[in-house]
């Protein structure tokens, strides 16, 4: 088993954390929600905020050392000689009451200025609002950050992926989290390259972006060795578009403390005018799409309404990211089993598309407890390239029953010891042998299988499981009316003897 899956299917990240690291961001957690503040996404965001101006000055320190050692004014400084007091190395030592203002009148409207060169974070800035209610509760959060060394990537990534754990155990904004191990799942089964263009066109926290760098830093590493490789892996290779400003800012600090300086994330809504304009610029779509039900068809942009004539958004995205690949690009989307055998027009316009318009290759039936406690809906991962000239032949099935947590409310983690627990290892790895014979030649009656697309055809482009599985059933005898009616006969002069024998004992 590889460090991957040791690392992401069966040891969550942020678990990696000191417990004594994890026990100080909880209680800057509880003090923020006695503070008043109950927003997960708002504490996450404000202690984004304080992470960046520490970033800021981390920068400056970096310059600075540069040019000591190389002789050279200071290139590009981010603080002038009269704004030593905002950086953080300075006001950390201050008094709660002298720290607090010099951050909230000071530091903040600094920060929202600073650094348009300062990456795509920065651009995301200029509508943040300082929230941290009181003097003694941000000496504690600027406290609890000061001792975390940031010069290290993974205990940076893997608190911001506590954190970001957080809004998934409140039970709110949950529609912006994708459990980390089904991107994870999700990454293994596509294995990025180092020359893939990777979007996600509803990035949310850009939780797919990330994995998909992690995977890449693993198995490549010439994308940190290599100019061009890094060059690409910095600046082109991650994209996402979000249209709620919290969450970019909240997806740009994610990206950052794992290592991706420079993504291009765009502040838009993606099934809208404002996004017809990117068209044919990726080759790989990693995506769990809102599926909230119906929109306003004025707001749809109308190249997609030509495409596929529907309200439905899991539907448009669909259409959009046909779209957003080139052509040989690759995606594995998230999508609610609606999609896979809604009878409306627009749903078999769609399944069709993919089908004889793409090439359709996998489809993973997930199991409904996989988005609780925020949501019980039934989903599968859609599994597809961009052809433009159809190539489906037979598409491959996955009936995936477990995902290593229980399927209730509480997603309690299972002993991975035991057998049926957990069948995201089994699933990559078929995924990945689906083209040898002994993939090839699995019966229906498996938990993977592979199905010819004339069959697909013939059943109306339904692609739900259930649909091709078969099912064994296993022969029961049973004893005829007139034994089983013996036998009660039997019984009750059995109870009829012992009662009489108790009536003489009692006598």
């Amino acid at each position: 088993m590889s460090a991957f899956y040791r690392r992401h299917f069966i040891t969550p990240p942020f678990l990696m954390l000191t417990g004594d690291l994890r026990n100080k961001v909880d209680r800057v957690w509880e003090a923020f929600w006695t503070g008043g503040i109950a927003n997960p996404l708002t504490v996450i965001e404000q202690i984004t905020y304080l992470l960046f101006i520490r970033r800021l000055d981390e920068l400056q320190t970096a310059r600075e050392s540069q040019a000591q050692w190389t002789g050279q004014p200071i290139e590009n400084p981010i603080f002038g000689a009269d704004q030593q007091g905002l950086r953080w190395t300075n006001f950390k030592e201050a008094d709660a009451d002298t720290m607090y203002r010099v951050i909230s009148q000071d530091v903040f409207p600094f920060m929202k200025e600073a650094g348009g060169t300062e990456g795509v974070f920065a651009e995301q800035m200029k509508g943040a609002t300082f929230m941290i209610p009181t003097p003694n509760l941000l000496e504690r959060v600027v406290t609890m950050l000061s001792a975390i060394d940031m010069s290290d990537r993974d205990t940076k990534g893997d608190l911001y992926e506590y954190l970001l754990s957080k809004v998934a155990t409140a039970g709110t904004n949950g529609q912006f989290r994708t459990p980390r191990h089904i991107i994870r799942m999700m990454v293994e089964l596509m294995r990025p390259t180092p020359q893939d263009t990777i979007c996600d066109p509803s990035a949310g926290s850009c939780g797919f972006l990330v994995g998909a760098g992690e995977y890449l830093r693993e198995h490549f590493p010439e994308v940190l060795n290599d100019a061009a490789a890094a060059d690409h892996f910095q600046n082109k290779a991650f994209n996402g578009i979000e249209f709620d400003a919290t969450m970019i800012r909240i997806g740009a600090m994610n990206l950052l403390l794992h290592g991706i300086e420079n993504p291009g994330l765009h502040y838009r809504d993606a099934l809208s005018e404002a996004n017809a304009g990117i068209r044919e610029a990726y080759t790989l779509v990693l995506a769990n799409p809102p599926f909230k039900g119906s929109l306003d068809k004025e707001t749809v942009e109308k190249g997609l309404s030509k495409v596929v004539d529907t309200k439905k958004t899991e539907l448009l995205f669909l259409a959009l990211m046909l779209r957003m690949l080139k052509t040989g690009g690759r995606a594995a989307v998230i999508v609610p089993d609606g999609v896979l055998f809604g009878s409306s027009k627009a749903h078999v316009a769609v399944r069709k598309m993919l089908i004889d318009g793409h090439r359709l290759e996998g489809v993973v039936s997930m199991p409904s407890g996989v988005f609780k406690p925020y949501a019980g809906v039934s989903t599968a991962v859609l599994i597809f390239t961009k052809t433009n000239s159809g190539g489906t032949d037979q598409v491959w099935f996955y009936d995936m029953r477990a995902d290593g947590y229980s399927l209730d409310d509480k997603r309690t983690p299972l002993d991975a010891a035991k057998p049926g627990t957990n069948d995201i290892p089994d699933l990559v790895a078929r995924w990945h042998l689906r083209h040898e014979a002994g993939e090839q030649q699995r019966a229906r009656t498996e938990q993977s299988f592979l199905v010819p697309v004339a069959d697909i055809r013939a059943q109306g482009y339904d692609l739900s499981i259930n649909r091709y599985k078969e099912t064994v059933h296993a022969e029961v005898s049973y004893e005829t009316p007139q034994a089983i009616l013996a036998a009660i006969r039997t019984l009750d002069s059995e109870r009829q003897q012992s009662l009489l024998q108790l009536e003489e004992l009692l006598g």
